[in-house]
C-alpha cells in the first residue's frame, strides 16, 4: 500500500516510523527531515501547495493520505485530494473548523448543549470584547480565532497581569489579525490540571488513545511563555496520576458528542480528534480541539500501537473502526529546542545525534524543525527533536529520557522536569486541593 504523510515535524515522523514497516511511504515536507528521509520517498515542498500536493499524490498513485499539520487543512488539502479519489485520514474543510475556527468549535458547544461547555464570547470589535471582560469580572483567556501554531492563548494571571492587559492583548490581535483572522475568543480561566484525549475518528465512531499531559510553558517550573509543547508524559493504564477513569469516559462522552454535532453541522468528521480538555473540580471541560494529532502527544501513544496503524486508517476512510491495542507502558517525551526558543530560537545551527546510544537507552529519535544539509543536521528556530521513552512506569522512562538527552549536542534546550516524580507529584496535590474546595 502507499500512503503519502504530509507534514515535517516530529508528529508526521511518528506517523511514519509507525507505518513505514507495513507501506511504501511518501512523504510531502518543506524541509529535509532527516528522520523521515531515510523511510519514505519523499518531496521537498510546501504542505500548503495544494495543487502541488495533489499533482505528487496522483503522480505516485498513493492509496491514502494522511495530513498532519493543521494549516493544509484549513486549506481544504482534504477537500482537494478526495476530489481525485485519494482518500484521507483527516477532515474536510468545513470539518476542521472545529480546529480552525474557535468560534464555530464554542457555538456548537452551545447550540448543542454538548457537555463539557464554559463560558465565552467572540467578537471582532475592541469595544465589545472590552465590554465583555468588564461585564465578566473574573480572569479570563484571550485567543485569536484563528491557528497560532499554539502560541496565541494568552491568560490573565499568566501572561496578561490584568483585564486591561487583556484588553490590550484583544487590540492587537484584531489590528493585527493574528490568526489571519480581525477576531478573538474571551473564555472563562479554568482551573484545574490538563490532559489530553486523542481518538481515531470514522465520521460516527471513535477509537480514543491513552491520556496524555503535555508541557506547553517553555520553561521549567512551568513557567514562561506557551509554545507548541516542550514534552509530555503517559501512564501504562492509559490514565494519569491525577485522572481516573471516570473523568477521563467524561472526556471522550464530550468527543463522541462533538463528532455527532459537526456531521450535521458541517459534515462527518473523519481522522484524529485531539481534545486537549482542564480537569476541574466538577469535572472535564473542553479547552479546545485540534483536527490532528498532537505534537507531541503523536509521539506519546503511536510507539504504544499494538494494532496494525493501516487497519485503523483504513477503518477512518471507510467508517468501519474497530478497535485499537495499545501497549499497557508509560511514555515520557523531551523536546530539545534552540536556547531561545520560543522568541528568538537561534536558526542554522548544527546539532549531533548518537542514535545508537539514545537506542541503547531505550529510547527513541523524532526530528521536528530541523533541516538536513550536505549531511549536517541544522535546526530552523523552532523545535529540534523529540527524544521518547517508554517504561514500566513513568519515573523509569523519564530516568531513561534524561539519561538519552546527553547523547543530543548542539546549542539546545530541555525541560528536565518533564515527567519527573516531583512534577507529578505536584500536579496530584494540586488536583487534591482543587477537588476539597
Amino acid at each position: 500500500m502507499k500512503i503519502l504523510v504530509i507534514g515535517t515535524g516530529a508528529r508526521e515522523h511518528a506517523i511514519c516510523q509507525t507505518l513505514h514497516e507495513e507501506a511504501d511511504i511518501y512523504s510531502i515536507m518543506s524541509n529535509h527531515n532527516p528522520g523521515i528521509a531515510r523511510i519514505s520517498q519523499f518531496k521537498v515542498g510546501s504542505e500548503m501547495d495544494i495543487e502541488g500536493v495533489k499533482k505528487y499524490a496522483k503522480d505516485r498513485k498513493v492509496d491514502l493520505a494522511i495530513i498532519g499539520p493543521e494549516a493544509p487543512l484549513e486549506q481544504g488539502i482534504v477537500d482537494a485530494l478526495q476530489g481525485v479519489r485519494i482518500p484521507c485520514v483527516g477532515p474536510t474543510k468545513e470539518a476542521a473548523r472545529i480546529e480552525t475556527d474557535k468560534a464555530f468549535m464554542r457555538e456548537l458547544f452551545a447550540n448543542y448543549k454538548i457537555s463539557g461547555s464554559i463560558a465565552y464570547g467572540a467578537f471582532d470589535t475592541v469595544e465589545d470584547a472590552a465590554q465583555f471582560i468588564d461585564d465578566f469580572g473574573e480572569d479570563v483567556v484571550v485567543k485569536p480565532v484563528g491557528l497560532t501554531g499554539g502560541k496565541g492563548v494568552k491568560i490573565v494571571g499568566e501572561h496578561l497581569e490584568d483585564a486591561e492587559d487583556a484588553k490590550n492583548y484583544v487590540k492587537e490581535i484584531i489590528d493585527n489579525k493574528i490568526g489571519g483572522h480581525a477576531s478573538v475568543v474571551i473564555e472563562e480561566r479554568l482551573i484545574g490540571e490538563e490532559f489530553t484525549v486523542q481518538a481515531l475518528v470514522d465520521g460516527d465512531h471513535l477509537i480514543p488513545m491513552p491520556a496524555v499531559q503535555d508541557h506547553p510553558h517553555a520553561y521549567e517550573g512551568d513557567q514562561g511563555p506557551i509554545t507548541g509543547g516542550m514534552g509530555s508524559y503517559s501512564d501504562k493504564n492509559g490514565l494519569l496520576p491525577f485522572l481516573d477513569s471516570k473523568d477521563y469516559d467524561a472526556a471522550v462522552k464530550v468527543m463522541e458528542e462533538t463528532i455527532a454535532a459537526v456531521k450535521k453541522e458541517a459534515s462527518p468528521y473523519k481522522g484524529v480528534l485531539y481534545g486537549q480538555f482542564m480537569l476541574c473540580r466538577d469535572g472535564p471541560k473542553l479547552v479546545e480541539y485540534n483536527a490532528r494529532f498532537g505534537d507531541p502527544e503523536a509521539m506519546n501513544v503511536l510507539p504504544l500501537l499494538e494494532t496494525s496503524m493501516i487497519e485503523l486508517c483504513q477503518g477512518v476512510v471507510d467508517g468501519n473502526l474497530k478497535k485499537a491495542q495499545f501497549k499497557p507502558q508509560a511514555t515520557v517525551c523531551k523536546y530539545l529546542v534552540p536556547n531561545g526558543y520560543p522568541e528568538s530560537g537561534k536558526a542554522g545551527q548544527p546539532i549531533q545525534v548518537n542514535e545508537e546510544k539514545i537506542k541503547e537507552e531505550g529510547g527513541m529519535v523524532f526530528y521536528a524543525a530541523v533541516n538536513q544539509k550536505d549531511g549536517n543536521i541544522l535546526t530552523t528556530g523552532s523545535r529540534a527533536l523529540g527524544l521518547v521513552t517508554t517504561a514500566d512506569s513513568i519515573a523509569e522512562a523519564e530516568e531513561r529520557c534524561e539519561r538519552a538527552t546527553q547523547y543530543v549536542q548542539g546549542d539546545l534546550y530541555h525541560r528536565r522536569d518533564v515527567g519527573t516524580e516531583k512534577l507529578i507529584a505536584q500536579r496530584i496535590q494540586h488536583m487534591q486541593e482543587i477537588r476539597e474546595q
